[in-house]
């Protein structure tokens, strides 16, 4: 059996919940101090430490002039690839840009009778730097990582864009990945993959700008870099495995359901495949789809490694009862398979994204639906969001005072800086006031 089926609320379901609220985990000591080796380089050696870190993981014969992509690169890609595919890379940025513009966010200011005025000033920040991962030597160009992550940032204004990704072995970027880029406005790209682009992009290297936030995808090696140099930079968000929960009444598909887990299952061994179901007979059927559709993936090792140690069924009572689960799990992608979804959405408290109804795949949010698949994952969801406008935006606060103003406030302000001990800050109100 791929996954034994436990009753949620038994000592054997409740374990299973508690380890799935403690799943968020740091990468181990080795990672850790292997990253830290290779930031250290790239801040001292910068573009000879990163060539050659490319030469040894990616692309051998690497040259210095080769590590921004070339113009004739970047022309050449068109030809190479399909009009089907710009047909539908254009329907996707369109619905990419049309969620996300109604994320942006205005600045505003508030007054007051005696003329104070504050406000908040909104403001993009000058520079971002797109992480897309090569994608098995990039003969899978994650062409979808590309627009999740540079379509938000252009909508919020950011001047500079640009984008690293691991060469191929023959110093080439795939041109699927030049294509997508050129199209939302990116040409300056790099080749440049794992902890050392990270670096290059938080430090600066002669080549490779220095930016102010990082976002992308990538394994344990870019998200410990990430991590490492969040604080100098702003990041998206510290990624760990792909994962989703499926919520399942007796009126869902035991086909779908099961195409939905493998759908997680083949990103990697480490994916989460989680199902509640409402009824014993509905899990046994979905294993028997699990096994049925496993040897029609082009990854079956890959998917039946992440069933087989990380996929898990629960049986609920109740409704309510898997929502209750939903909201402590606090999934990157809540499924709601069952027959009213919209009259949950309610009570559902945590999650990443929630796709609703028996038509809606997880799938659909990942390229096309509009909204973005970069989400909170290992139980995040309980305090952040998915990557948006709001990434690439900083906020500065207004304040003028008037001085009637600072006459009505001037008291209040010098008494509170008395009782923190900061007579300075009380001197400053005084001399203003003249008193």
């Amino acid at each position: 059996m791929l996954i034994k089926p436990v009753v949620l609320k038994s000592p054997e379901g409740e374990a299973v919940t508690s380890r799935l609220m403690d799943r968020f985990q740091t990468a181990d000591s080795s990672c850790q101090i292997a990253v830290e080796k290779i930031i250290g380089a790239v801040r001292k050696e910068k573009d000879s430490a990163v060539i050659d870190y490319c030469r040894k993981f990616d692309a051998p014969d690497l040259q210095a002039d080769q590590l921004r992509v070339r113009p004739k690169e970047l022309e050449d890609a068109y030809s190479m690839v399909t009009d089907e595919f710009l047909g539908t890379l254009k329907k996707a940025m369109e619905r990419i840009r049309s969620f996300h513009e109604r994320e942006m966010e205005d600045s505003w200011l508030q007054t007051r009778d005696d003329g104070t005025i504050v406000g908040r000033l909104v403001r993009p920040v000058d520079s971002a730097g797109l992480y897309v991962p090569g994608g098995q030597g990039g003969a899978t160009p994650l062409v979808s990582s590309v627009m999740m992550n540079g379509v938000p940032a252009a909508i919020a204004g950011v001047k500079r864009r640009v984008m690293v990704t691991p060469p191929n072995g023959d110093s080439t970027v795939n041109p699927y990945l030049l294509v997508a880029a050129q199209e939302i406005g990116i040409s300056e790209i790099y080749k440049a993959g794992s902890a050392w682009a990270i670096a290059a992009l938080a430090y600066g290297t002669e080549t490779i700008p220095r930016v102010d936030v990082i976002v992308g995808p990538g394994n344990q090696y870019v998200a410990e870099a990430k991590r490492q140099v969040s604080g100098m930079v702003r990041i998206d968000m510290i990624a760990g495995p792909s994962e989703v929960l499926i919520i399942a009444d007796e009126l869902a598909s035991p086909v779908s359901a099961a195409a939905d887990m493998l759908a997680q299952a083949e990103h990697d061994h480490l994916a989460l495949p989680v199902l509640i179901a409402l009824d014993s007979d509905f899990a046994d059927n979905v294993l028997e789809e699990l096994e049925r559709q496993l040897p029609l993936l082009s990854r079956e090792a890959v998917a039946r490694a992440s069933l087989v140690d990380r996929g898990i069924i629960l049986i609920a009572r109740d409704l309510e009862e898997a929502i209750e689960a939903a909201n402590l799990i606090a999934i990157e992608h809540l499924e709601l398979l069952i027959k009213d979804p919209w009259s949950q959405l309610p009570f559902i408290r945590h999650a990443g994204a929630i796709f609703l109804g028996h038509n809606t795949p997880e799938a659909a949010g990942d390229y096309i639906a509009g909204p973005n698949h970069v989400l909170p994952t290992m139980g995040t969801a309980r305090f952040a969001s998915a990557l948006g406008v709001e990434t690439f935006l900083k906020k500065s606060s207004l304040i003028s005072y008037s001085a009637a103003g600072l006459q009505g406030d001037g008291a209040d302000i010098q008494r509170l800086a008395m009782l923190e001990g900061l007579d300075g800050h009380a001197q400053s109100v005084k001399i203003r006031l003249g008193r």
